[in-house]
């Protein structure tokens, strides 16, 4: 089999830790052939640090790339919808990075849109990829924790001065860039979507999140607490206990290390990329794209580990806690669900 040809839109932070990710795994599985951004500056000085041999101004160049399989999608969140429509509409795969889109009305018209052109599609949500991840899903699906009972988890960095974060437009906030992760987790653990939330945040002067606190109840009797913050650091942990025990994620967005059920710490090193990344264990990204690979050879339009359900249950979380936060996006009056968000 040939490797699987990548396009990657942008020329930001994201997508160089993404190519710096694929370039850990096999040459025979997985060639970045093409990058595309707005600017001849910086998506040309990008190839040449990568060597990737094509290099374009604008992203319908790179839709029009016949040497591309399937595009990494690493701009903003508010571009994600019409960039991945403008590639489903060349025929390329798309991975898009979280979050998938804006809301869930626009996450559903997207991934409906995939389905009716026969492609793989996938929201990046790279946690799940992990190996520790993995571990833990064994752990569950084993009953080693007994019934799970409760889910404690934070997110938070000084963040808040960091373009995407502070600017409403771009889809910004810690609900969206922060909470997303702590909303995963919980969907991914207790397997149902919550039969109640309750949410509140504090908001800047721009009308922006800064904070949140929510709390999860699902059908089971479980609880999930998450808190997000963009103005201090938090301890990034995840403690997933049961009537059986308890197993602390690390760095839960991004874990290589775990606290295991008897107390043994579990590592899963990184592999060492040939150019540095720039954010947190971002190598892990290696993961994700490897999934891809594997469900597009299979003739597979979705991955079991983020399902196009997941991506909507997700979103539809998202959208309860911004509604009660009250956080609204222009896309929000364009995109609507046909149903109550908690129905």
């Amino acid at each position: 089999m040939p490797p699987l040809r990548w396009g990657v839109v942008s020329a930001g932070t994201t997508a160089h830790d993404f190519v710096c990710a694929v370039s850990t795994l096999p040459e025979s599985d997985h060639k970045v052939v093409a990058v595309a951004a707005k600017g001849l500056d910086n998506v040309q000085k990008f190839a040449e640090l990568h060597g990737i041999a094509a290099f374009h101004v604008g992203y319908e160049a790179l839709a029009r790339d016949h040497n591309v399989d399937i595009v990494y999608i690493g701009a903003v969140n508010t571009v994600h919808y019409e960039l991945a429509i403008m590639m489903l509409d060349a025929g390329k795969h798309v991975l898009c990075d979280k979050l998938l889109c804006v809301n869930e009305g626009q996450s559903k018209a997207l991934l409906d849109y995939a389905r009716e052109k026969k492609l793989f599609c996938m929201e990046g949500m790279w946690s799940r990829f992990f190996p520790a991840y993995s571990h833990l899903r064994e752990r569950i699906k084993k009953d080693d924790l007994g019934d799970i009972k409760e889910i404690k988890m934070e997110l938070g960095f000084p963040i808040s001065k960091v373009e995407r974060i502070r600017m409403g437009h771009l889809g910004g906030g810690t609900v969206l860039d922060l909470g997303v992760y702590n909303i995963q987790l919980a969907l991914w653990v207790f397997q149902k979507f919550p039969d109640e939330i309750v949410a509140e945040g504090k908001l800047n002067e721009e009308n922006v999140d800064t904070e949140m606190n929510v709390k999860l109840r699902f059908p089971c009797g479980g609880v999930a607490h998450m808190k997000t913050s963009g103005v201090k650091q938090l301890s990034n942990e995840a403690i997933i206990t049961g009537t059986e025990g308890k197993i602390t994620l690390y760095d839960f967005w991004c874990p290589i290390e775990l606290t295991d059920i008897d107390g043994t710490v579990r590592s899963y090193p990184l592999a060492n990329s040939k150019i540095e990344c720039i954010l947190k264990n971002s190598v892990g990204l290696r993961y994700e794209a490897e999934e891809c690979r594997k469900r597009i050879m299979t003739g597979e339009l979705e991955s079991p580990i983020m399902a196009h359900k997941d991506s909507l249950d997700v979103a539809r979380v998202l959208d309860n806690i911004r509604k009660q936060i009250g956080i609204e996006y222009a896309e929000d009056f364009i995109f609507k669900p046909k149903r109550d968000s908690l129905k």
